[in-house]
């Protein structure tokens, strides 16, 4: 897809450049609804990147829990949603679930900032098109939105090791579990000292 954005947008690539560059699509690259739902809690990163997709052409609105995402979708259900999966309120399943029922058609990505790839997969059988993971770069997010129905995602340029993959897991776990070890171990059908020793160690690479 050839766009005219480019690295230096509004703080999610970085940089910055003496003139205001246009980061607009052509009008044939964008459908005639450019409706967005952007959900997350990190309201930093969100307006960052409600900015972004409202420089690309996108008629972008925000919300920072489940319960402003389902009220928006309600209100007006948009053609496009990027949806953090752990929200303040719960899981943002709940949001691509509503949007999916008031709007089949929707093309919806999920945002995750941990490597839960059941969740991830969960968000694809209720409708999402793709997930990405956190911090995800504007033109990513924008690519996943716009790629054709049948196309499949690239796969990463550097995609995490086993290792990290199940380190990942037992974080994940262990954050569910409220950060309490001999819980995590127990769910985990695993040693507690030896969850003490992978706990302490830096994440692998």
């Amino acid at each position: 897809m050839e766009a005219k954005h480019a690295a230096a947008d509004s703080g999610l690539a970085g940089g910055t450049m003496n003139q205001p560059e246009d980061l607009s699509f052509r009008q044939d690259e964008l459908p005639e609804d450019r409706s967005l739902i952007i959900v997350d809690d990190d309201r930093a990163f969100a307006q960052r990147l409600v900015r972004a997709m409202e420089l690309r052409g996108f008629e972008v609105r925000g919300a920072h829990s489940i319960a402003e995402g389902i009220d928006l979708i309600r209100e007006r259900a948009p053609a496009f949603a990027v949806v953090d999966m752990r929200l303040e309120d719960g899981n943002g399943l709940d949001v691509i679930a509503e949007l999916a029922r008031a709007r089949p058609d929707a093309r919806a990505i999920v945002l995750t900032g941990y490597g839960n790839i059941a969740t991830a997969v969960t968000a694809v059988k209720l409708g999402a098109v793709d997930y990405l993971a956190k911090p995800a770069d504007a033109d990513d997010v924008t690519d996943a939105l716009l790629a054709p129905s049948d196309d499949k995602a690239p796969p990463p340029e550097n995609p995490m090791s086993a290792d990290r993959v199940r380190w990942e897991h037992i974080q994940r776990v262990y954050e569910l579990c409220n950060r309490n070890v001999s819980e995590t171990a127990r769910r985990l059908n695993m040693h507690r000292r030896t969850l003490q020793r992978i706990l302490a160690k830096r994440a692998p690479k």
